[in-house]
């Protein structure tokens, strides 16, 4: 059990950032797409169009990118090494199909990494929105309601966002360093730091493997290979309590989670931004947390938020701790991530 006097040193990585200075440094994070770039998505979309696949088949000779794949190659060695988060921003999605958004977005993946089931049913694909859940249900996924999510991580290396409509009102993305939040811990409370590098009880809502238990028991917070590595979804902490077999959280686990969720909503930490329709949003899963605003969506159907999501899974990465294989799979690196379940195949639904 890691105790105060042997806790890891405050960290300095690229990746340690606070939001009040990396708002200040917009052009580290924001690519504005230009005219010939977004010619060159759009050339290899039509390409892939012609052979006829399946979206889901999509790599990166089927997707070729010339000339851009040179940025999307210092993309992964920002995710990986860097501030761990950019906005590709200027796609003028309202001229293309919804077929066409999804391969160019997709082909972007897989010059990144590749592509994660993101639910029981196998979709790499995800559509965030509101399709009218409980967010109060154990078995709803927040992303599928409107309502406030709370900092968390999601079971992939990256996580990739497109948006296609915003919403009337709020509904901004929030990122945050978990070296940060760590950093600010570990210099005003050392005494709840080591609490969130022992096992908790985090739900699967519902998405269970065969021979697994409803629930995870990974850390919030994992050292290993003097890396910090952070696993975190509070809702999904808290309704894992409803397990009788799930180790039930203590005064001082609740006390230090707490105090990592006051932390991580300090406005000078975390970095705020609204999507446009257009941005396409990757930020680094293991260093960071990402939240999303509650917000009003449109009165009509076709007007409504709706984003496109991607988890991936990338060569090159850090290796994870063996408690990971709980949510993972495997933890192979450039093979890991996603929702895994029996005899499960991918597949790319273009809507839903």
């Amino acid at each position: 059990m890691l105790t105060t006097d042997a806790l890891p040193p405050v960290i300095s990585s690229p990746s340690a950032w606070n939001g009040k200075d990396l708002r200040q440094r917009e052009r580290e994070w924001l690519l504005n797409l230009s005219d010939d770039q977004i010619y060159e998505l759009e050339s290899a979309a039509k390409f892939y169009l012609s052979l006829g696949l399946d979206i889901a088949e999509i790599s990166n000779d089927t997707f070729p990118l010339p000339k851009f794949s040179k940025h999307l190659r210092a993309l992964k060695e920002k995710l990986l090494h860097g501030i761990g988060v950019e906005v590709l921003r200027g796609l003028p999605i309202a001229k293309y199909s919804q077929e066409t958004i999804a391969i160019i977005f997709c082909g972007i993946g897989a010059h990144l990494g590749s592509a994660r089931s993101q639910n029981a049913a196998g979709h790499i694909l995800g559509h965030v929105r509101d399709i009218g859940s409980d967010p109060n249900d154990p078995n709803t996924r927040i992303y599928q309601t409107n309502a406030r999510q709370t900092f968390h991580t999601d079971s992939a290396d990256v996580v990739g966002l497109l948006c296609i409509k915003d919403a009337k009102r709020g509904g901004h993305s929030l990122l945050v360093s978990a070296e940060a939040i760590y950093n600010v811990m570990r210099e005003k409370r050392p005494d709840l730091v080591p609490l969130l590098f022992e096992p908790i009880a985090t739900d699967r809502r519902g998405e269970v493997p065969e021979g697994m238990k409803p629930f995870m028991t990974i850390p919030p917070l994992s050292w290993h290979d003097a890396k910090l590595t952070v696993f975190y979804q509070r809702q999904y902490i808290d309704s894992a309590q409803r397990f009788s077999d799930a180790m039930p959280l203590k005064k001082e686990h609740i006390e230090a989670l707490d105090y990592f969720d006051a932390v991580a909503n300090d406005p000078s930490l975390h970095l705020q931004m609204h999507l446009q329709p257009g941005d396409m949003q990757f930020v680094y899963n293991h260093s960071h947390l990402h939240d999303r605003t509650e917000f009003q969506d449109w009165p009509k159907k076709k007007d409504r938020r709706h984003l496109l999501r991607l988890w991936l899974s990338l060569k090159g990465d850090r290796n994870l701790p063996e408690c990971f294989k709980q949510r993972y799979g495997s933890i192979e690196v450039g093979n890991r991530g996603g929702i895994i379940t029996n005899n499960i195949k991918l597949s790319a639904p273009v809507s839903l």
